[in-house]
């Protein structure tokens, strides 16, 4: 039997699909994939480093991975390796870290799986990284996550994404299309496009600096995909999604009615210390044509809290902005200060404890308009993409516009789409799906 390998993957859904692209890669070279907890011969893992959590969270992953196998050969890459590839190099048991142009090389650096006394560092400098590397997750048969574009050339001076990956580039159209096809073939129904900064697709496609095709030339392409079921736009940034782009989500019948958009902050004078390329007012015209184009369709937004200098008073409009906004839920990320960015430099840092309360906060908003927004489609009828797992007796899926639904597990039922009458909500959060 050959040698086995885990993976563990951090962050985003930009990670999970090159984690998939990894995973093949060493599949084919001849490594039988299980799960961590199995004691692997290597142990794999792509890191985040959105938040210093997420970098605590390597540590941990590391500590199960030698527990399970105190021999095993592990490998630590993603965006934390590509900041701090020091750091992790001194943590007890990690024998390889890969920075951002050398993580998907992977299979290269595993010619001698011996325990290393000191880990070995690959790690080049950021502005070395121009390359687009493809990828797509297929670990469940429901959806895939596909890369279309990675890095991102804005300066947003709380985030590090550019320094962990590098400038905005972007797959050909014709690896897109491709990609899509594979997915189809093994009969996966829905597919999510994702990136770094996925409105910017187009630039850096052939290894230059001009937009070769736009966002919009990428969906009426995918558009045209034969057995694709669905696309899901899974980011795009506000003053990047163009009437065109709206209108021409509304006319496919592909691409779902859910948008999610970062908003990071509801006050102006904060989204100008945070060098976002738009303001609030942008922002709610942006909801608010989608809206009036589909009514249906939710909205997701990513909001930080606890920005240096956010006031009581700029948290406040935040809320209040987000209270009358037709949204379907928040993602609230709490600021923590990172190194090498212009944020961690600002004045006005907020206390950690006020940081937690309004995130706290905003959750319990989120909350509420998940459930306005449920409630407002009781009773409607809707194309729901069954998953594959049983969750405690139950079937789940989500409708076109991300209303969890659920129903008593059938395995027939498995990976299709039914039309079914949108019920009442459950206590675990579903919405009982009735049969029209």
């Amino acid at each position: 039997m050959g040698a086995t390998v885990a993976f563990h993957t951090l962050g985003c859904k930009l990670n999970f699909a090159e984690t998939s692209a990894l995973a093949r890669d060493l599949v084919q070279a001849g490594y039988a994939k299980v799960d961590l907890a199995d004691g692997a011969d290597v142990v794999v893992i792509n890191t985040c480093s959105v938040t210093q959590q997420a970098d605590a969270e390597c540590k941990t992953v590391v500590r199960r991975a030698l527990k399970a196998n105190p021999n095993a050969f592990v490998a630590v890459t993603g965006c934390y390796a590509q900041l701090k590839p020091s750091e992790i190099a001194a943590m007890d048991g990690v024998d390889l870290v890969l920075g951002a142009k050398e993580k998907m090389n992977l299979p290269a650096f595993l010619a001698d799986l011996t325990k290393r006394p000191h880990a070995e560092v690959h790690s080049c400098e950021i502005d070395d990284v121009d390359q687009f590397t493809s990828a797509y997750s297929a670990g469940d048969r429901t959806r895939a996550f596909l890369k279309v574009q990675d890095g991102c050339d804005y300066k947003c001076t709380y985030c590090t994404i550019p320094l962990a990956r590098g400038i905005s580039r972007s797959a050909p159209v014709e690896a897109v299309v491709r990609d899509a096809q594979s997915i189809v073939e093994q009969g996966i129904q829905e597919v999510v496009l994702t990136g770094v900064n996925i409105g910017d697709y187009g630039k850096g496609e052939f290894g230059n600096k001009r937009h070769e095709h736009t966002f919009l030339d990428l969906l009426h392409a995918l558009d045209a995909v034969e057995g694709l079921d669905r696309i899901r736009i899974s980011s795009i940034e506000p003053n990047l999604l163009s009437d065109e782009i709206i209108d021409f989500t509304y006319a496919s019948k592909r691409f779902v009615p859910h948008f999610h958009i970062p908003l990071q902050s509801g006050n102006n004078e904060v989204l100008g210390k945070m060098k976002r390329r738009y303001r609030r007012e942008l922002y709610q015209e942006r909801v608010e044509r989608i809206v009036s184009t589909r009514p249906e369709a939710c909205i997701g937004v990513d909001v930080v809290v606890g920005f240096p200098g956010e006031t009581e008073e700029h948290f406040l409009d935040t809320y209040r902005f987000l209270e009358q906004l037709p949204i379907g839920y928040l993602h609230v990320f709490t600021y923590s200060e990172r190194a090498n960015t212009e944020a961690a430099e600002l004045p006005g840092a907020v206390p950690v404890a006020e940081r937690k309360a309004r995130n706290h906060r905003l959750r319990l908003l989120s909350a509420i308009k998940q459930r306005e927004f449920a409630v407002r489609h009781e009773g409607s009828l809707r194309r729901v993409l069954w998953e594959t797992e049983d969750r405690n007796g139950r079937l789940l899926g989500y409708t076109e516009n991300y209303l969890r639904l659920s129903r008593p597990f059938d395995a027939s039922r498995a990976n299709t789409v039914e039309h079914v009458v949108v019920g009442t909500l459950r206590p675990d959060g579903t919405q009982e799906a009735l049969n029209p």
